[in-house]
């Protein structure tokens, strides 16, 4: 049985809350779990201590014997000392979106349109200067 440790979304409409469970990964994300093991509440400012709470006990035995954190418990986890941190690599985070690159074009046409303009009007102001 693959296992998961994983967060399940709880809390109404626009007040997410989670529980973070150790859950067969072929469950739905709300679904069925085997064992609470912690919770995330979002609403809480970062430097709460109520915003992550989790049974570090629990969670290591469930990694022993082989559950798989998701990418955000592991973060928590890697926080708490728990696990290793991992090497994270994504050179599109920085990217500018698909408008912004279109506006940067734009700008550097029309600087560009701009920088042709005046080579092309000073010869002309020095033949009336010649004259």
């Amino acid at each position: 049985m693959a296992m998961k440790i994983r967060l399940a979304r709880g809390g109404s409409k626009k007040r997410p809350f989670y529980r973070i469970v150790a859950a067969d990964s072929r469950m739905p994300r709300d679904g069925r779990f085997i064992e609470k093991l912690g919770s995330y509440n979002p609403q809480l400012p970062k430097d709460s201590e109520d915003r992550v709470k989790m049974d570090l006990e629990r969670i290591q035995y469930w990694l022993g014997q082989g559950a798989q954190p998701t990418d955000r418990v592991s973060r928590f986890l890697e926080a708490a000392g728990v696990i290793e941190k991992k090497e994270r690599n994504n050179p599109q985070k920085g990217a500018p979106g698909k408008a912004a690159q279109e506006r940067a074009e734009a700008k550097a046409a029309k600087a560009a349109k701009a920088t042709e303009a005046p080579a092309e009007e000073a010869p002309a102001e020095e033949d009336a200067a010649a004259e």
